[in-house]
């Protein structure tokens, strides 16, 4: 914890009484991100760290963030007493969006993978001359340390790719600065249902996207069929996009119910097969 950039240097002492857990479980997917996290976890300094699916399996199967997203089960090794820890995570990287890159600070969410936090050079400078001013005019003061709060973070987070390692220790150091536990920040948002599904298709680099890949330019009124389907269901989403590390299209879609979800997302991949073709056999048998 010497780095004067370390964020946890800046994170407020709390009581003892207060339910932050210093344990975390993490499945590797059995990847080498798990086999990575195994080296580092000596020197996390507060936090005690298990990992599980550490490259004894095959990939992702039956394990990782995708499978548990989709699958809506915990990964293989993992069981109900694992609820009480902080949480689990799941390692493997993801593409980044361009979109967040027009902001000083650009957050990226990726509903299946590992968003990020991109921080513009002028901003990163300008914090750089304020941290600056902050030192020498009021050191340690609120300001000051919410500066060093921030150049911290951008040195933690990757910004060139949705990591799940830097994105895990961001997580768990703001859940340690705000006093929460992995259930408290559970609590803040509620999920519709969802089903995310894939299908093989002929040429996957036939679906353009737009706005953020929630919009298909192309094939031409592929769209306005998915409105008019994902019209049919209460608070009903859809989207697709072509896979950036499998040849498929991905399919997510949401509804209010659980039953709404899984037949507009399977509406949806019929729809897909239809302007795009496919290999005669679609991914996900259990929901067609």
């Amino acid at each position: 914890m010497s780095h004067p950039r370390c964020l946890l240097d800046y994170i407020p002492q709390r009581d003892s009484t207060q339910n932050v857990s210093d344990k975390l479980v993490v499945d590797g997917a059995d990847g080498v991100g798990g086999e990575k996290l195994d080296n580092l976890k000596t020197r996390l300094g507060y936090l005690t760290v298990g990992v599980r699916n550490c490259g004894g399996g095959v990939l992702t199967e039956g394990v990782g963030a995708d499978y548990v997203q989709k699958e809506k089960m915990a990964p293989r090794n993992f069981g109900p007493a694992d609820a009480g820890m902080n949480g689990t995570g799941s390692c493997y990287d993801s593409n980044r969006s361009q979109v967040p890159a027009k902001y000083d600070i650009g957050i990226y969410f990726k509903a299946n993978g590992h968003g990020t936090v991109l921080f513009s050079d002028a901003f990163l400078s300008w914090l750089e001359m304020k941290n600056q001013e902050l030192t020498s005019t009021s050191q340690d003061s609120d300001q000051h340390k919410a500066a060093l709060r921030l150049l911290a973070v951008s040195r933690l987070i990757n910004q060139a790719v949705g990591d799940a390692l830097s994105g895990l220790f961001l997580v768990e150091a703001i859940l340690k600065h705000m006093g929460w536990s992995i259930h408290k920040w559970n609590e803040l948002y509620q999920d519709l249902p969802s089903r995310q599904l894939k299908v093989k298709v002929v040429d996957r680099t036939a679906v353009i996207t737009e706005k953020a890949e929630t919009k298909v330019v192309s094939p031409a009124g592929i769209q306005e069929a998915i409105d008019a389907e994902t019209d049919k269901y209460p608070k009903g989403r859809c989207f697709i996009h072509p896979s950036g590390t499998e040849d498929v299209v991905r399919v997510y879609a949401e509804a209010s119910s659980q039953e709404g979800a899984d037949h507009l997302a399977n509406s949806v991949v019929s729809l897909v097969e239809q302007y795009l073709g496919f290999d005669r056999r679609l991914i996900n048998p259990h929901y067609c």
